[in-house]
Formats: C-alpha cells, structure tokens, sequence
C-alpha cells in the first residue's frame, strides 16, 4: 500500500480527525515525529507529504536561529517534494514552513487567534484538484500566532478571510498549504485553549463549528488521498493541473 509521510512538529497538533478520513479513503500513513529524535529524511520516498501545525516559528529568530532543529531539513523535504510534484500538504505552522521554504515570508501576526472562522473561497478554487471540492463558504477553526504576509512566487491563492489574509494556497501542482486547522477534535481544541491563555470561550465556540468543519473538508482530504493512490479514472474525475 502507497502511504503519507506525516510529519507531526508538536505533541499537540497530530494529524487526528484527518488522519481517520485519509486512512478510510485507502491511504496508509506513517507518523514521524522529530521532537521525539525521529530523523527528517533526505529523500522522500512516500507518495504523500504531510506537516502538521505547532507552536515553533517558520522564519529564524533575529540571531538566524531556528527553534527546532529539524526545521532546515523539513524545509528542504518540502521544497523536494514540490519540486518532484509529490503531493503535499501542510496546515498550521506547515503552511508556514511550505511558504516560506519556497520563497513567500511569514511574519508574527497582528495578535494571536484561535476558534472558528468562515472563510471565502477564491475564484481560482473552482479549478483546483482539491478546492473544487469544497463550499464557497469555508468553515475553519483558526490556531496560531504567526501568519503568512505573502506568497512564493506562482502561488495560486484559494481561500482568504473576509479582511483579505492568506489562508489557503497551491504552489506548484501539487502542493497545498492551509493556514487553519481541519484535523481538530474537542479535546485538542480544549489543550490548544489551555496552553494558549486566551480567552477559553473559543474552544466552545469551535466546537460548535465541528460537524460543518468535517462537512467541509472530509471531501478535500479523500480526494488528497485519490492524488496519492494515482486513482484517477476511478470515482469523483480528479482533475490534474499543467506546469
């Protein structure tokens, strides 16, 4: 069976609810968690990439230093499997890492979120092997501290806030980065809440968006997997992009 490199950077941010829609559509995946000592590898030898979320910065410090040290090697994995068209996804802070890796800049946001949004999808979306899927209407739960400013040269923006920040792309053909969090569950709504010390209304605010969040975006993540198997004469047409 093909599988998914998933790449989990924070004991907090697994790959949870995504995981479970990604393994019904057929594909295996394969957790490697680097702040455990796990090894980044050189080459990528699976058919899919995933970087899940966490609490480091994507850009080094005013010293050039990174907060974890697997980050240089996680960058050049994903510029690798961009550059091979390996399909990629990243959320959260792997966004970020996809982003800036490739040439777009991630700065520290205006202050920090975290609970639900509803996000407008971009015309370009309709034309996407993933994003054709989803809603005009993106219901999302937002998580984080830092934000993408702007995106690596090509990138196709897919979805954006109603005040116009970046919030999901494609780079390339097959790479995919989303800012928010499709993966969570009320328990790691609840821990993000805790360890955030913001206001703990916003995991029972997020969780009421829950049901529509998986309504939403169970569709992408099965046809992220069809991307992976190769499946593409079978099912739902998955359109595949030039260049």
């Amino acid at each position: 069976m093909r599988y998914a490199l998933v790449v989990e950077n924070d004991p907090t941010c697994d790959v949870r609810l995504l995981g479970g829609w990604l393994e019904d559509a057929g594909l295996e995946l394969r957790i490697l968690r680097p702040y455990k000592g796990d090894p980044v590898p050189g080459e990528l030898e699976a058919a899919a990439l995933i970087v899940l979320g966490g609490g480091q910065h994507a850009y080094p410090d005013s010293q050039g230093h990174r907060d974890a040290d697997w980050l240089p090697a996680l960058d050049a994995l994903l510029r690798a499997a961009v550059a091979a068209r390996v399909p990629t996804l990243g959320l959260g802070l792997g966004s970020q890492l996809l982003a800036q890796a490739l040439g777009g800049r991630v700065a520290p946001a205006a202050s920090p979120v975290i609970g639900p949004r509803l996000l407008s999808r971009r015309d370009a979306a309709e034309y996407d092997p993933l994003f054709a899927a989803a809603p005009m209407a993106l219901d999302v739960v937002l998580s984080r501290h830092d934000e993408i400013i702007s995106l690596p040269p090509g990138a196709t923006l897919l979805a954006a806030s109603p005040y116009g920040a970046i919030e999901a792309f494609r780079v390339g053909t097959h790479a995919w980065g989303m800012q928010f969090h499709i993966e969570c569950d009320t328990a790691m709504l609840d821990r993000w809440v805790s360890l955030s010390g913001l206001d703990p209304t916003a995991a029972a605010r997020a969780v009421t968006v829950l049901d529509d969040v998986a309504e939403t975006w169970r569709p992408v993540a099965e046809r992220f997997a069809t991307l992976a198997l190769g499946r593409f004469g079978t099912g739902t047409p998955l359109p595949l992009l030039e260049g």
